[in-house]
């Protein structure tokens, strides 16, 4: 194999490895899928085994073409900028399987305000119109659920919104408020 085909194959290596980890990454950011977690571990145990692999030859490579060894070596560091990029989507995957991400929706008909989230890290929201939508990240603490009160009609009213949750169970999820408990898991 010429030199230039090592510092194409080592740059293909890298796009295609940060296209598709990233592509992992956003779908997993996007829709908190469990299964794209393990997708995304066997992404990153296939692909550094591949990448490991085309780094020792570029580095071989180097080691013999005095020629052109900036050049092999620059596709090298090109290669290990995927590294950091990795354990920042590692970093904020562990952030969000510690976080449900509720959206909050008024179906009651009436203005909701006051609206605390009980349990795990809680939240608050000041108002809610009808039909209007937040979304509050609550922070899994442990064993815990979640329940909301709100002042609807200037009434005091509860509702069940996650009967369990717990640490690595992270997910985003809608919450339509009406009035009735909704135990999603």
């Amino acid at each position: 194999m010429t030199t230039d085909r090592h510092i194409k194959l080592g740059r293909t290596t890298a796009l295609i490895s940060f296209l598709a980890g990233t592509i992992i990454f956003g779908l997993y950011y996007l829709t908190s899928a469990f299964k794209l977690l393990f997708v995304g571990y066997g992404f990153i145990a296939l692909v550094g085994l591949i990448n490991i692999g085309i780094l020792i030859a570029i580095l071989i490579r180097a080691g013999k073409d005095r020629e052109n060894r900036n050049r092999l070596l620059k596709t090298c560091g090109l290669m290990t900028l995927n590294i950091p990029v990795m354990i920042v989507y590692c970093w904020v995957a562990m952030i969000l399987l510690g976080t449900m991400r509720i959206t909050f929706t008024n179906k009651t008909g009436t203005e909701l305000t006051d609206i605390n989230i009980i349990g795990c890290g809680g939240g608050h929201i000041d108002k809610l119109e009808i039909g209007e939508s937040e979304t509050v990240w609550v922070s899994i603490t442990g064993d815990c659920s979640i329940n909301i009160d709100y002042l609807s009609a200037g009434q005091r009213k509860e509702e069940m919104v996650v009967g369990y949750v717990t640490s690595s169970m992270g997910q985003k999820v809608n919450h339509k408020i009406d009035g009735q408990d909704k135990d999603i898991f």
